[in-house]
């Protein structure tokens, strides 16, 4: 019933065009049922008439049937056209609200969910709920009225053939309840074999050079074979059940013509049925399973739309883990004085800690430097500030503010992240670097590309700032693709900047011209910096080295050096071109 509430919530701004859908549904129905019975009228009046009442009759019966079909023909045509329209409309709200809801999520279901089986729930499962929408109501309604319509005719015709035609029919819904047991597992299995489909699709195109580089393309069609074969083997099962659904079903079927045939031939031979009323009869018998007819393939969309509408609202009443608190403040006048006060925090409440007790305190304008081996818990620190994760214990500061106290929209407004993978949307350039501040003017959008220093490669391009950049800025290098993201910060404008290994999958030279444009960005911000190249964080303020035991050393690069510990080993292993991750993590397990 819930399931159920929340789909017909779904109506309600159509709710105008359903109530006429339905009264054209009602209109179809009553012509369809009236026909037998003016049949049955003319069989005992106008036919046993003269030749002549016939003939002066015919033209007005003519005009009248053609008056009523028209008018059937225009109902038809409002079901079928604005009725679709609805369902259309229906399925573009859901999507739509399914998208937002996706916005609206934390990192951590993303760290739990696949991308392919989120776009299998946006696409795939809403058209089935689409169809279900407009002719789920629409075929329930036409088809009960007629069944309960003729029912009550035939019963007025031969009271004791229609209770023998009842019983087969009770049987026959007794069946059909059992098989659509079975096909709601399948069909629900169906959904999930699909997700996996498209999941191991996503991976493999999104990771196409990958796949490319390693030239393992057989290993991922045996991966997309496997998940295809699932889904295959799913939809035997499903297409088998749903053969037992419909055989079954449409052996009742012919069980009823088989009643009228028998028993109504004994009812003749009987004397309480005419030949007349039996032919009625079996017109009637055409418009009661015609609807039972239409009620089993309700059954089958039903389920479909039924099972898609469950997975869709598995993610609608998905709660984001991070959400504005009840009375949040936006974050205004941002000076940037960040504090990290006893900070501990877990990805999952029951695994171990990857920070405990963190503090670190940073003025305003000033820069601090992150650096330590991997899995240390650099980034998690990052991430802590604008929320994509909440700590666990202790509390994250801007001007003396918890960040769970203020607004997500101005928290993240006023912080720009630099990170070593780029991401850039598929458009032009104009378009990416005006994601900074999508109101920017042109010059604007110019003058942020000059301060990151890639002005004049743009204006090189046949196209210019129109030029279009690929799916992810496939035609750009990782160097162009970079200053782009650094334009897409500059214009945002943010107080507090964080620099997340942006350098690092450079070479010497982009390096060079990047760090330039960093050095530029970082001006008058508060800066947080991740780097493993230690060139690039000599300036730094304060340089705090971070292992997996926690905060181990801080200070200048200078006193650092002369303390002659952590990070001067790393220091000297990186200039000798060691590698930092085996040698220091000697030198941190013997410390501890």
């Amino acid at each position: 019933m819930h399931v159920m509430k929340k789909f017909i919530s779904y109506y309600k701004p159509y709710k105008t065009i359903f109530i006429i859908d339905m009264i054209c549904a009602l209109i179809i129905s009553v012509i369809d049922l009236s026909f037998p019975q003016i049949l049955n009228w003319l069989n005992q009046t106008l036919y046993l008439d003269t030749k002549e009442a016939i003939l002066e009759s015919i033209g007005i019966l003519a005009a009248g049937l053609i008056l009523m079909y028209a008018i059937r023909a225009l109902a038809r045509f409002y079901v079928s056209g604005q009725g679709h329209i609805m369902g259309a409309r229906m399925e573009s709200d859901m999507r739509q609200d399914l998208f937002n809801h996706y916005e609206k999520l934390s990192f951590s279901y993303y760290d739990q969910n696949n991308t392919g089986e989120m776009m299998s729930k946006l696409v795939s499962d809403l058209f089935d709920i689409s169809e279900f929408a407009h002719h789920g109501p629409e075929n329930l309604f036409i088809s009960l009225l007629k069944i309960g319509g003729s029912f009550v005719l035939l019963f007025t015709i031969h009271a004791q053939l229609t209770m023998i035609l009842l019983i087969v029919t009770l049987i026959m819904l007794v069946f059909s309840y059992r098989q659509n047991k079975k096909m709601q597992e399948t069909f629900s299995d169906n959904r999930k074999k699909i997700a996996g489909v498209n999941a191991s699709l996503q991976d493999s195109l999104a990771g196409i050079r990958v796949v490319k580089s390693f030239a393992n393309e057989d290993l991922e069609r045996e991966k997309f074979y496997q998940s295809n074969d699932r889904f295959l083997k799913s939809k035997e099962n499903n297409y088998k059940i749903m053969g037992m659904f419909y055989g079954g079903n449409n052996f009742f079927q012919g069980l009823l013509y088989i009643v009228i045939l028998v028993a109504g031939a004994y009812y003749v031979a009987m004397g309480t049925l005419d030949p007349i009323s039996l032919a009625t009869y079996a017109l009637y018998i055409n418009i009661f399973v015609a609807p039972i007819e239409i009620l089993v393939e309700f059954t089958e969309m039903f389920q479909k739309g039924f099972s898609g509408f469950k997975r869709f609202l598995e993610v609608i009443e998905t709660e984001p883990e991070i959400v504005d608190a009840p009375h949040a403040k936006a974050l205004i006048d941002v000076h940037g004085v960040i504090d990290y006060e006893h900070v501990s925090f877990a990805y999952d409440p029951n695994e171990e800690h990857v920070l405990s007790d963190i503090n670190i305190h940073i003025e305003a304008g000033k820069s601090i430097a992150l650096v330590g081996p991997s899995g240390g818990g650099k980034t998690t620190i990052c991430s802590l500030l604008p929320r994509f994760y909440d700590v666990s214990d202790g509390s994250v500061k801007i001007d003396g503010q918890d960040v769970r106290s203020l607004t997500l929209h101005s928290l993240r407004k006023a912080i720009g992240i630099v990170q070593q993978d780029v991401y850039l949307f598929t458009g032009t350039i104009k378009d990416n670097i005006a994601y900074g501040r999508p109101n920017a003017t042109d010059d604007e959008i110019m003058e942020a590309a000059k301060k990151a220093n890639i002005h004049e490669f743009i204006i090189s391009l046949p196209n210019g700032y129109d030029t279009y950049v690929g799916e992810r800025g496939t035609r750009l290098s990782g160097g162009q693709k970079q200053r782009i993201s650094i334009a897409r910060v500059f214009l945002k404008d943010p107080k507090i900047l964080i620099l997340d290994e942006a350098t690092s999958a450079l070479d010497n030279e982009s390096e060079r011209h990047i760090q330039h444009s960093l050095e530029e960005l970082a001006k008058n911000r508060t800066t947080i910096t991740i780097a493993h190249r230690l060139s690039t964080i000599q300036n730094a303020d304060e340089i705090i080295v971070i292992s997996e035991h926690g905060l181990e050393e801080r200070g200048t690069h200078n006193t650092l050096m002369k303390q002659n510990g952590v990070y001067a080993n790393y220091y000297r292993l990186q200039f000798e071109g060691l590698d930092f991750d085996k040698q220091t993590e000697s030198l941190l397990h013997t410390k501890n």
